[in-house]
C-alpha cells in the first residue's frame, strides 16, 4: 500500500470513529483528541465545527432521521482528515493512536460505547429475572 492510500485509509478510519462518537457520552474525550490533531492548523475553527456537527446530529437523532447526516459528516471529516494528513503527514501516528483508543472504547459489537451499565428489573408474582451486561448462562436444576 502506498503512503497516500495508507493516509486515506487512516483518514477514513478516523472519520468513522469521530462521527460514531459525536452523539455519545464519550464525546468530550473524542473532541479533545480531535482538537489535539489540529493544534497546528486552526483548532478554534475545528472546535466550532465539531460543536455544530454534534448539535446537528443530536437534532437529527431526535427527529428519527440521523442516517443521511451521518453519511455527510463522515465524508466531510474524511476529507478534513485527509487534508490534515497531506499537510502534516507527521500527525499520522497521532491519528492512529486516537483511532486505536476510540476502537478500544467500543463495546464488543463495535457500535456501542463501553462504559458503566445500570440494569434494573422488577419482578412480581414469584418470577425470576436474569440480567447481564454481556454473556449470561443460567443453569437451573430440573425437577426430577
Amino acid at each position: 500500500m502506498d503512503l497516500n492510500a495508507e493516509l486515506t485509509t487512516l483518514a477514513a478510519s478516523g472519520a468513522t470513529q469521530v462521527v460514531s462518537a459525536i452523539a455519545t457520552d464519550t464525546w468530550p474525550a473524542v473532541k479533545a483528541g480531535v482538537l489535539a490533531l489540529w493544534r497546528r492548523a486552526h483548532p478554534e475553527r475545528v472546535e466550532a465545527d465539531l460543536e455544530r456537527d454534534r448539535e446537528d446530529l443530536l437534532a437529527a437523532q431526535e427527529s428519527g432521521r440521523p442516517e443521511e447526516l451521518q453519511v455527510l459528516l463522515l465524508n466531510e471529516w474524511q476529507a478534513r482528515l485527509t487534508r490534515l494528513l497531506a499537510t502534516y503527514p507527521e500527525l499520522a501516528d497521532e491519528l492512529r493512536s486516537l483511532v486505536a483508543s476510540l476502537v478500544a472504547n467500543r463495546g464488543p459489537d463495535g457500535t456501542q460505547p463501553a462504559g458503566p451499565l445500570t440494569i434494573t428489573a422488577h419482578v412480581t408474582g414469584g418470577g425470576d429475572a436474569y440480567q447481564a451486561g454481556r454473556d449470561l448462562t443460567v443453569h437451573r436444576p430440573t425437577a426430577g
